[in-house]
């Protein structure tokens, strides 16, 4: 469990004795029916390069989270007879104010989510073009003619296949993305005519907070969009209600299982974790892959689902991409995340440097080398490249998170992918080859939501559907395939009666 959620659980909450203890990024409160409602349960949310507040945030209650639902609900009257073109006015607004206010916004997310300032500035970019593409997909939300006179008796009848607004939306984000992940909820909601209730990761709720503010500045109904960090016992009501017709979450896959199994009769959308493989046949130009393998794991320090965990290397160029990749890991730079310079940040928390620690103590004494790395400085951990790792060890079957690498060697290209697929997660994979057979065998064998060939699965552009399978999750991210989640089907047909 995180460092800040034991801090949550055990005291309930943190009390910010003054004003001048908020830090940077100021106080925050849940943001209902377009006002912040400060409970006086406040907790601080902490930088996690140096342990700094950075922010003070009210914990919603339940009486809160209830409103929120009650909010959407009857918003939802309104927003799902709003106009396409109204809607892709709104979302337009936003994309260009965070555009505007994109240095800001990386701020934001550094100081909360301890990412490099200029993958921040990256997601922040990114986030702006969800809303872009959620503006044109507003006004693509298509439906079809289907006719039904394809069995005597039916003549002069036809069907109309619409696709209308679902209804309120609840999303649960996580703390690896707190801008670009919420955008990937709430442009698909704006863009399908939904209201939707937020409940941001208690590490990075700020930039959550500021992207809802984006939007009722952007002129989204005040009652259609809300904001509630709040504990797991107090957003219950986000699972369970069934006045929410769609639970959208990104995170663990023993929460989000266990968030489905609790939901009742609304759809459900997870996209959970992953250990993402990469195959790296003989015929390859090592340089390229040896860079994109070394970004790949280190990126987001490590912290994401798609980062580049096991790497399978044809024992014919072992000798010269592994050298490669060790050399681009440890030329990288580590330290502050606020300097231009920095290219790996710390983890989320102690919590999870330690665990990482852990893993990696596991496999050294189970007779793994470390080829670089394998050392932490609090929460900063060095990006690590082991060998001779058994695969059923931790740092190679689960969801490691941190800025660190496996690699296998192979004879048998086959036998590679076979070990890349035999994984629980299945999210993404990446292999690198200019032979169409192999790459026709992996899409065939590894069972992943995308297979990434001549690249890293790590490599992801936000219009493109992005999801897993088995421990990974279900449902498809992307704007226009979440939107498909968030609206519903309505069949019409018309008989247009006896001719003659």
């Amino acid at each position: 469990m995180p460092a800040l959620e034991q801090r949550l659980r055990s005291a309930e909450v943190e009390r910010i004795e003054s004003i001048e203890e908020t830090g940077e990024l100021g106080e925050h409160a849940p943001l209902v029916r377009g006002e912040e409602r400060k409970t006086g349960a406040t907790y601080a949310v902490r930088s996690p390069f140096d342990e700094t507040t950075v922010a003070v945030v009210h914990r919603a209650d339940p009486d809160l989270v209830e409103a929120a639902i009650d909010a959407a609900v009857g918003a939802f009257e309104s927003t799902r007879h709003l106009p396409s073109w109204k809607r892709s006015q709104v979302l337009a607004d936003i994309a260009a104010r965070i555009d505007d206010d994109r240095e800001r916004l990386a701020r934001v997310i550094a100081l909360e989510g301890g990412k490099p300032i200029a993958h921040a500035r990256l997601e922040a970019e990114r986030a702006a073009f969800a809303f872009r593409i959620a503006s044109e997909e507003a006004k693509r939300i298509y439906g079809e003619i289907v006719p039904l006179d394809w069995i005597p008796g039916n003549e002069g009848r036809i069907a109309h296949v619409r696709r209308v607004p679902l209804g309120p939306v609840a999303g649960i984000t996580p703390f690896n993305f707190p801008l670009m992940l919420v955008a990937h909820k709430v442009a698909p909601a704006l863009a399908a005519g939904d209201p939707i209730v937020l409940r941001p990761a208690s590490q990075t709720p700020v930039s959550s907070f500021e992207l809802a503010r984006i939007a009722l500045d952007a002129g989204w109904p005040e009652d259609a969009i809300a904001v509630v960090p709040s504990s797991t016992d107090d957003a219950r009501p986000l699972v369970e209600d069934e006045r929410i017709k769609l639970l959208t979450f990104t995170g663990s896959p023993a929460v989000g299982w266990a968030l489905k199994a609790r939901a009742g009769r609304k759809r459900v959308a997870l996209e959970l974790g992953g250990n993402a493989p990469v195959i790296v046949d003989r015929d390859v130009d090592t340089a390229y892959a040896a860079q994109r393998i070394a970004w790949g794991a280190t990126v987001q320090s490590g912290q994401s689902c798609i980062s580049v965990q096991r790497v399978y290397v044809h024992a014919a160029i072992w000798d010269d991409l592994v050298p490669r990749v060790v050399n681009h890991m440890h030329g990288l730079r580590l330290g502050d995340p606020l300097e231009d310079d920095t290219n790996v940040g710390p983890l989320i928390d102690l919590d999870a440097a330690a665990r990482v620690e852990e893993w990696v103590r596991e496999a050294v004494d189970g007779g793994a080398r470390v080829l670089t790395g394998g050392e932490r400085d609090g929460r900063l951990w060095q990006p690590t490249v082991l060998a001779d790792v058994r695969e059923d060890f931790r740092v190679a079957c689960e969801e490691v998170f941190a800025p660190l690498l496996v690699v296998f060697p192979f004879d048998d290209v086959d036998d590679a992918i076979a070990r890349a697929g035999a994984s629980d997660f299945g999210l993404q994979a990446g292999i690198f080859t200019n032979d169409l057979r192999v790459v026709e065998r992996a899409v065939d064998r590894i069972d992943v939501g995308g297979l990434m060939v001549n690249d890293v699965p790590t490599f992801r552009v936000d219009h493109m559907p992005y999801g897993g399978v088995k421990q990974s999750g279900f449902g498809r991210e992307g704007i226009r395939y979440a939107i498909e989640d968030m609206t519903e089907m309505k069949l019409v047909t018309f008989n247009q009666g006896p001719t003659g």
